[in-house]
């Protein structure tokens, strides 16, 4: 739909004039800034549907220029919803508010887009939140250094998002999530600057970094961070395994998560999503497993990885990577169509395919989650099922057979303790009514991850379309203590209100 055709809510606030500069109320900049990244969103932009545009949208240059919009927010009642490249995939930057806000003004971090100093000494960088994911790499590239943190939101996402919502990145397993590259985090709020101290660890009290990883915009904008980076890896090797089902496949990925290893990819894919990623033919459940280093030769644990899988009847392919300049050896070649690749490939290019679906009128969304090794049979039974049948009763697809529903499963991260199971999610829709279709399955998904134990997110943060499960998943007590820590830097309770707690 074009812009001009988009019916608009006028803005209900003007910026003073001392703010004329950091505010703006473009037509297209409020358009942009109305909707994320969910099947929601996606949906209802393709329909023009934007019925919570910000009223006005600052591009803060600086963090006096940010302390300045917070202030005014706070005064003027005005809920301040943190942007960095509106990438959520949870409602997590709609300024989805009640009545209770005179407006609501989109803070987008884009200016803040520097490395702002790197210390090679001790690996770290600081590093701006508005700071897009390929620039930062291209930036450390240059100094011969990577955070190595990609979600597949990379492209269009920032460090100071990563780091507000927990993304989870690169890392199969070990350091999965930002949490595990962060040294110290600087945000602003409305009650002043909060800054914690460099250091590889400490024991004094709870973290303050820790209360700003995850916080979602709710307890201040986060300005910048100083994060761990790494020299690039220069060995590499991959190699997809075949497994008969997906359970013996799971059980090789649990020795694998518990032997010390630590494989930079430890991907398991249900012989449906194989056939979706183009990883295999649907006949059999794929091991995408990946070892990389910037220091050693990593034949020896590829090798290590493999026999484990053998050992679970697993079918090795080819081993295919980067030689290791250190030892001259060349174990591989890199360039073949194989299982890993075409996974690779698909991985990447998921969320511009499922913008061709949603047009096409497809259900296609996913969801994700995490739950311990023992629990997980039971778990994966359940939550399949109960996903199935609420596909089915919505859409009015068969369960199974021909015309069914597609929903496949893969690990995205695999720890010691458990997997993180991510959920695919192909079914047909009813032109006009996908969003409310979705929203359905979106229940019944959530209410069984939730039923039988799961974490209602591992890395797509909470937002506002998790926010019933995740009251049901916290303590209460926890729900109080978080509410108290938001009353002391956000009084007036402007900070992304609806995300995580109620205004």
């Amino acid at each position: 739909m074009p812009l001009e055709a988009v019916s608009l809510r006028e803005p209900r606030v003007e910026a003073p004039a001392a703010l004329a500069s950091v505010l703006g109320a473009d037509r297209h900049d409020r358009v942009a800034h109305a909707l994320g990244k969910a099947y929601r969103d996606v949906v209802r932009g393709f329909r023009g549907e934007f019925e919570n545009p910000p009223d006005l949208v600052a591009r803060p240059a600086d963090e006096a220029e940010l302390e300045a919009v917070l202030g005014w927010c706070a005064d003027e009642g005005l809920a301040a919803i943190p942007y960095g490249g509106g990438t959520s995939v949870v409602g997590g930057v709609e300024p989805r508010v009640d009545g209770g806000y005179a407006g609501a003004v989109t803070i987008d971090l884009g200016r803040l887009d520097r490395v702002l100093e790197v210390d090679e000494v001790s690996g770290a960088a600081r590093i701006q939140a508005g700071m897009l994911g390929p620039a930062l790499e291209e930036d450390l590239r240059g100094r011969g250094l990577t955070l190595r943190h990609f979600p597949q939101s990379f492209e269009y996402s920032t460090l100071g998002g990563w780091v507000a919502t927990r993304a989870g990145g690169h890392f199969a397993t070990l350091h999965t999530h930002i949490d595990d590259l962060v040294e110290s985090v600087r945000a602003i709020t409305p009650s002043g600057e909060w800054e914690s101290r460099r250091l590889p660890g400490s024991g004094a009290g709870p973290s303050p970094d820790r209360m700003l990883i995850g916080s979602e915009g709710t307890l201040g904008v986060i300005t910048e961070a100083w994060v761990r980076v790494r020299p690039r890896p220069t060995a590499k090797l991959s190699s997809g395994v075949r497994f008969d089902s997906f359970e013996r496949g799971a059980e090789a990925v649990r020795e694998l998560a518990q032997s010390g290893l630590n494989p930079t990819n430890c991907r398991l894919l249900d012989p449906l999503e194989a056939d979706t990623s183009g990883a295999g033919d649907g006949s059999a459940a794929v091991l995408v497993l990946g070892f990389e280093s910037a220091h050693v030769a990593v034949g020896t644990a590829m090798e290590a990885g493999l026999e484990i899988a053998r050992a679970h009847g697993g079918k090795p392919g080819e081993t295919k990577g980067q030689p290791d300049p250190r030892t001259g050896s060349d174990p591989a070649t890199a360039s073949q169509g194989d299982a890993v690749s075409s996974w690779r490939h698909a991985f990447l290019a998921a969320p511009y395919l499922r913008d061709t679906l949603v047009a096409c009128g497809v259900i296609s969304d996913t969801f994700e989650t995490a739950i311990t090794w023992e629990r997980f049979p039971e778990f994966h039974a359940a939550v399949s099922a109960a996903v199935r049948g609420a596909v089915a009763e919505v859409t009015g697809a068969p369960a199974e057979g021909p015309g069914a529903a597609r929903v496949s499963c893969r690990f995205t991260h695999v720890y010691p303790d458990g997997p993180a199971p991510y959920y695919t999610i192909l079914a047909p829709g009813r032109r006009g009514s996908e969003v409310a279709q979705w929203d359905e399955i979106k229940a019944a998904a959530s209410d069984a991850v939730i039923a039988a134990g799961g974490t209602i997110t591992h890395h797509h943060a909470v937002g506002r379309d998790h926010r019933p499960w995740y009251d049901r998943q916290r303590p209460d007590r926890f729900a109080d203590a978080l509410r108290g820590a938001k009353a002391a830097v956000d009084p007036a309770g402007v900070l992304n209100p609806g995300v995580l707690l109620d205004p």
